[in-house]
């Protein structure tokens, strides 16, 4: 790498020492190349600089002299050296990566010392120019760690590699989730982490489902990837889901109720719940369960409303409120408690309308076994009536049949007196 001359001496206004030393290194980060970056750097860390101080230098450094690691307008205030190099683009390449393994060589062990979405830029360039494995496996570690301190634009990362159809790297981030839950599972991580993870995976996967050539194998993974208790909400998985679907109209329908398995209808808003009541890309049965599960929170809302407006009523139910509810309040609550109720009827017609139409269907079905019962019914009846004429008794009414049958009595018992006689 070229060395660069030193400026003219700078002037500096009056600042606090503190403010005054880190301006000063990042001034001199900017004019020495990498090697006199790397003895400087070991001599600032042997003095006992804090971790997060070291950080910021390595992120200002390496975004002045490489403005694919900056973020906003800084990419056009750098100094854009492997740009303005008149040397060829495979050597500029070869420049870039030894860049990126150096600097990945020399970034403090602390875990929080370097901002997340700098490492993912970092890992970003690294698959682009091709760094060593184990160079990109410790930028996926450090990432992993602080996950949740991610953004989305800097998760979509797109895929380098010549086998992968799809054009976002959907395998890294499925190793970056995987390697964030086990840490949570080891109770490395709060509760809070997990949701902001979960919430940055759903924005993922409806980012990445608008992809014609993302199979589904992937999505699936990438959703399941996540415990039951990391959502709050699965307005956002929702959200994915029927992207996805949008997208790749070829999907079966056994596939279509895999994917629908991945909701907990329970965690859906009541936006999101109509909206999947309507939504025709989605299964008979998984529209049945949200719309089941909806007015069942309804119905155990209306409940817990009515209970506290009786319990207000009597003395002897609930404790008695410390102020007195103003007549608009009263109002509110009147008016909150007739929409829920509107709402549990209309679910409830639009619940007995679908399972009409399935007894519908179901009646359809069963149409052909009835008329071939009734066939095999009235065949029977013709050859009874068959059989009671062969024997004599289709020529009589009941009564002549009676009367035949007691005459055959009375001759079957002289017969028997006949032949004891003989006897």
């Amino acid at each position: 790498m070229r060395k660069q001359s030193y400026p003219d001496p700078l002037t500096f206004q009056a600042k606090s020492p503190s403010q005054f030393s880190s301006e000063c290194w990042f001034d001199d980060a900017c004019i020495l190349d990498m090697d006199y970056f790397v003895k400087t750097l070991s001599g600032i860390k042997a003095k006992g600089v804090r971790a997060d101080l070291v950080g910021s230098i390595i992120t200002h450094y390496a975004s002045k002299w490489l403005p694919d690691l900056s973020a906003g307008d800084m990419a056009e205030k750098g100094l854009t050296q492997f740009e303005e190099s008149p040397e060829s683009v495979t050597a500029s390449w070869i420049k870039k990566r030894f860049f990126v393994e150096t600097l990945v060589g020399v970034l403090p062990p602390e875990k929080d010392a370097i901002p997340c979405n700098f490492l993912l830029r970092l890992l970003r360039t690294a698959n682009m120019v091709g760094v060593e494995a184990a160079y990109r496996q410790e930028l996926e570690n450090r990432i992993s760690w602080q996950l949740d301190q991610a953004s989305l634009k800097e998760l979509v990362i797109p895929s380098f590699s010549h086998t992968c159809g799809t054009l976002l790297d959907v395998e890294l981030v499925i190793r970056l989730v995987k390697r964030f839950v086990s840490l949570d599972s080891e109770g490395a991580k709060s509760v809070a982490s997990l949701v902001k993870v979960a919430k940055l995976v759903d924005s993922y996967l409806a980012e990445a489902a608008v992809d014609a050539n993302l199979c589904l194998s992937d999505f699936v993974t990438l959703a399941g990837a996540l415990p039951s208790h990391a959502r709050a909400t699965d307005d956002g998985l929702y959200r994915a889901i029927d992207t996805y679907l949008k997208a790749h109209p070829g999907v079966s329908k056994q596939e279509r109720k895999g994917l629908c398995r991945l909701i907990d209808s329970r965690k859906l808003t009541p936006e999101a719940s109509l909206h999947a009541a309507q939504n025709e890309r989605f299964p008979v049965r998984a529209v049945i369960q949200v719309l089941l599960s909806e007015q069942s929170k309804l119905n155990r809302h209306v409940d817990w409303s009515g209970s506290l407006v009786s319990g207000a009523r009597s003395p002897g139910g609930l404790d008695l409120p410390t102020r007195c509810l103003s007549k608009r309040e009263v109002n509110a609550q009147q008016l909150e408690i007739r929409r829920l109720k509107e709402d549990v009827h209309r679910l409830q017609s639009q619940c007995s309308a679908m399972q009409a139409q399935m007894e519908r269907m179901a009646e359809k079905k069963k149409g052909f076994f009835k008329w071939k019962k009734l066939a095999f019914g009235i065949g029977e009846h013709h050859k009874m009536e068959q059989v009671l004429e062969g024997n004599g008794y289709g020529k009589y009414t009941p009564a002549d049949v009676k009367t035949r049958l007691v005459n055959v009595k009375g001759s079957s018992r002289n017969t028997h007196k006949w032949r004891k006689s003989l006897s």
